[in-house]
Formats: C-alpha cells, sequence, structure tokens
C-alpha cells in the first residue's frame, strides 16, 4: 500500500532536551490515524514537527519525516507554505481561538483560499457553499456572515474543520479536535471528520487522550508515554488486545464513544 507520510526514527528536541524519542510510523492514503497518550507525551510535537510549527526553540534533531518524496524538516520556509494548507491541512483544540474575532467567516475564508491561489469572493463563497453543503452545514450562509463569538464551540470548531478542507489536502492533522467540546458536541466533530474522510478520501491523523474518541474514529492507534512509543498497530487489536501495561491503563480509565456509520 502506498504511504502518504512516513515518520522514520523520529527524534524531537526542544533547547537541546529530547522529548520524542525514536518514533516511527505510517500513514497511507484515508487512513485514520490516532495518536494517544496524556498531556506531555509529545503527540501533538509530532504533529508539529510535519507542519513547521516547534517554534525557535524546537527541532527534529534525528530521523526524517518523509511527504511526497520529500524531508519535511530539511524544507525552506517557502516550500512548506506550498504544502501547509494547501496538501496537509490542521485543526487545532480550540478552533474558535484560533479565528479572528474581528472578521467574519465567509472573510477569513477568502484569506485562506487567496494565501495559495488567486481567488475573487464569488468564486470562494461558491466553493465555501459547495463544501459546507458536503459538510452537511444547515446553514452555511449564516456561517459564512457569522463572527466566531456568534456561533457555538461545536459551530465553529466544525467551520475550523471545513476551512481546513478548502484545498482539499490529502492529510487532515487535528489536534485535540474534541477535548473543549461536550460529549454530545464531540461526538458531532467526530462524525463530522468521518464524513471528511467518506467525501474526500482524506487521510487523518487525530491528536487526543481520549481513548473513547480514538475507539470511534481509528483504523489504527500509536500509544505514546513520554516520549516514547508504547505501541502500534491495528486499532481493534490496541483496542481489544493491548500488549502493553500502560495501554492497559489507559484503555481502563475513560469509557468509549460508539462508532456509528455514516
Amino acid at each position: 500500500m502506498a504511504v502518504l507520510l512516513d515518520y522514520q526514527h523520529v527524534e524531537i528536541s526542544f533547547n537541546g532536551n529530547a522529548v520524542v524519542h525514536d518514533v516511527s510510523f505510517q500513514l497511507h492514503p484515508g487512513e485514520i490515524l490516532g495518536l494517544v497518550g496524556e498531556s506531555g507525551s509529545g503527540k501533538s510535537t509530532l504533529v508539529k514537527a510535519a507542519m513547521g510549527l516547534l517554534g525557535s526553540s524546537g527541532m527534529v534533531t534525528r530521523g526524517d519525516i518523509w511527504f511526497e518524496g520529500k524531508n519535511l524538516p530539511d524544507l525552506s520556509d517557502n516550500e512548506m507554505r506550498h504544502i501547509c494548507g494547501e496538501k496537509i491541512g490542521m485543526i487545532f483544540q480550540d478552533c474558535g481561538a484560533s479565528l479572528s474575532p474581528i472578521r467574519t467567516i465567509g472573510e477569513q475564508i477568502m484569506e485562506s483560499m487567496a494565501a495559495h491561489r488567486k481567488v475573487d469572493v464569488a468564486a470562494a463563497k461558491a466553493t465555501a457553499m459547495e463544501l459546507f453543503d458536503k459538510l452537511h452545514f444547515k446553514d452555511g450562509e449564516r456561517v459564512w456572515n457569522s463572527y466566531p463569538f456568534e456561533l457555538s464551540g461545536g459551530m465553529n470548531q466544525r467551520a475550523g474543520i471545513a476551512i481546513a478542507m478548502l484545498m482539499n489536502p490529502v492529510i487532515l492533522m487535528a489536534d485535540e479536535p474534541t477535548s473543549a467540546l461536550d460529549v454530545a458536541v464531540q461526538r458531532q466533530v467526530v462524525e463530522e471528520m468521518l464524513n471528511v474522510r467518506k467525501v474526500f478520501g482524506t487521510a487523518i491523523i487525530i491528536v487526543t487522550h481520549d481513548i473513547g474518541v480514538v475507539s470511534a474514529m481509528a483504523d489504527s492507534i500509536l500509544v505514546l508515554q513520554e516520549g516514547h512509543v508504547m505501541e502500534y498497530g491495528k486499532a481493534k487489536d490496541v483496542l481489544e488486545n493491548p500488549q502493553n501495561a500502560y495501554t492497559k491503563k489507559l484503555l481502563s480509565a475513560v469509557p468509549r464513544l460508539r462508532r456509528e456509520r455514516l
């Protein structure tokens, strides 16, 4: 099977101190991979490394992250701009906080698209409305015209997913996309991301400490503790027959959302 994204023996350090150690995994087309572990285990750091978001104090100090024949940590800022957003999208823990409070969702969609291609308002709106329709937004026009504070937390999160999918990236990185939401809204966001995979064939890496979310979504799971891989394999195997004591502890701690077929 083709490999979209390939982490090979990745070590990540901040100010010279390694926080992620010898992590290897692959993401395949259309696959949903769950990165699971407690806070501080290195989950978000692994995703940010692929997006060039480690900041001035962080860097990949060993190993490679391969995408389309290129090692992402070696690329220039300009080369990364052509990949981030266009080929690899990202949604954050609180999309409402990452959206500008003084611009409408429509204006922010325009800005996001204009960063990658020439586009006018009518074309951007038509693209957005088509996407909103595919993602089952009930009132796309209202979302387009709304400021983030006029939308619920769940709706902002769904709008964040839509903005990340505007350029139809082949990979969507989701960094704790449900942790700021209540359980009922969590389910909506989980179903939204499953629908993104169904409609667009997008591969997804979801970072979460919530085994319930992963059991509802993931095809494969990588379990991290303090920057080390504890377990990696098919979701069914990891969830039903965990080999590692840490994985067993995580599984016993959290109730699971049932997966509903869309």
